[in-house]
């Protein structure tokens, strides 16, 4: 379904190559300067200055690795499976191209508005999940292989709370499609309705993109730097632009959810230009609270990262889904149910809080470790 009339009196599929393009074009100038502004963030973090020598303060250094990572030699290991291997990258980043063409960056405008639009990403995100298995089978390397199947693991683990939450969200707003979510928000944004909500959904996707203080998969001081570590060149490339395409998806796909996208404030009311405006400054916070969390946050051990998930955060989610439901069957007031979620939210943050400052513990390690005081049996 079109967001409104075509471009310029376009036929239908002609304004879709267009609208197609524009985006692909921002998206590779936002993942350029993403690449910047993450190494600026962090050496500010560090007490360092970061890129400085390419251009004024550094900002051409991404056009810089660019040119680099073209001319540098695409090599395959010998044992590699070439058909697979090949064609890994772009099975990782179609996924991610395909989520944008159903986010709205204006009322009335993206590439397309589908009806099942929240449906239509938690559709798409599984299949990010094939591509890292491709890359990780066929470099014929089994640090690769334990890399691709870490993140299978992790990402497959995680999915599941960040569906309840998302789904949790259109409960309350009645509809799957994006745009009327966006426009349920034009007086509140569903972050102060559902706070818990947007908690499980912000780690939840912390742990999809990888990111610290869930990289495990990519970590090189875990498995020699993931599921990618036999690629080179531009094909190593076409990983590094899937994880900051995606965390800029993601981005754009949680401004929209919880925080009004291009609808709040005033969204409806001072025309496209200050929609558009409001969903890229919204977008933008969302991902300096990443690189906020990549600076200060340690990361976990893997027997961590997935007890945390299936011990707690999953059945976290799904007893919110169940009261939520509760909450909207029985007609129970907005107010009362933005101050359970509230309650919830804070308690939720407490405890992580207190548990990651709690001194870790011998019992709390899997596998067989022994403390040198154990005697040996």
């Amino acid at each position: 379904m079109q967001f409104a009339d075509p471009l310029f009196g376009l036929p239908s599929w002609l304004d879709a190559v267009i609208r197609v393009v524009i985006i692909a074009l921002v998206m590779t100038v936002v993942v350029m300067y993403l690449t910047y502004g993450e190494r600026k963030v962090v050496a500010r973090f560090q007490q360092r200055l970061g890129p400085m020598e390419t251009g004024p303060w550094g900002l051409l250094q991404a056009f810089a690795d660019a040119i680099k990572l073209v001319g540098k030699e695409d090599l395959r290991p010998r044992a590699a499976d070439r058909w697979v291997f090949e064609f890994a990258p772009y099975a990782t980043f179609i996924p991610v191209f395909v989520i944008l063409v159903t986010l709205p960056f204006a009322q009335d405008w993206g590439i397309r508005n589908l009806t099942l639009g929240l449906f239509f990403v938690f559709a798409i995100l599984g299949l990010n999940i094939v591509g890292i298995l491709m890359a990780g089978l066929g470099s014929g390397n089994k640090f690769a292989l334990l890399g691709g199947v870490r993140a299978a693991a992790q990402m497959i683990s995680y999915e599941i709370p960040l569906v309840l939450s998302l789904l949790t969200v259109g409960m309350v707003a009645g509809t799957l499609d994006l745009n009327l979510i966006t426009l349920a928000q034009e007086d509140r944004p569903y972050i102060l309705l559902q706070p818990l909500a947007f908690a499980i959904f912000y780690i939840a996707m912390l742990a999809e993109l990888h990111r610290a203080p869930f990289d495990i998969p990519v970590a090189e001081s875990e498995i020699t730097g993931g599921y990618f570590v036999e690629f080179s060149g531009i094909r190593w490339s076409m990983f590094q632009l899937t994880e900051y395409a995606s965390m800029w998806a993601f981005s754009v796909f949680g401004s929209v959810v919880f925080l009004g996208g291009w609808a709040f404030p005033m969204g409806t009311e001072w025309g496209w230009g200050w929609q558009l405006a409001l969903t890229l400054i919204k977008s933008f916070f969302f991902i300096m609270s990443i690189f906020w969390v990549r600076a200060t946050v340690p990361r976990l051990r893997v027997d961590q990262l997935m007890s945390f998930c299936w011990k707690f955060l999953i059945e976290l989610s799904f007893i919110l889904f169940l009261v939520n439901a509760g909450f909207i069957y029985y007609d129970v007031p907005e107010e009362i149910m933005a101050a359970v979620n509230w309650v919830a939210a804070i308690a939720f943050l407490v405890g992580l809080y207190y548990r990651g400052m709690r001194k870790a513990r011998t019992s709390d390690l899997v596998g067989l470790y022994r403390t040198a005081e154990a005697p040996a049996r």
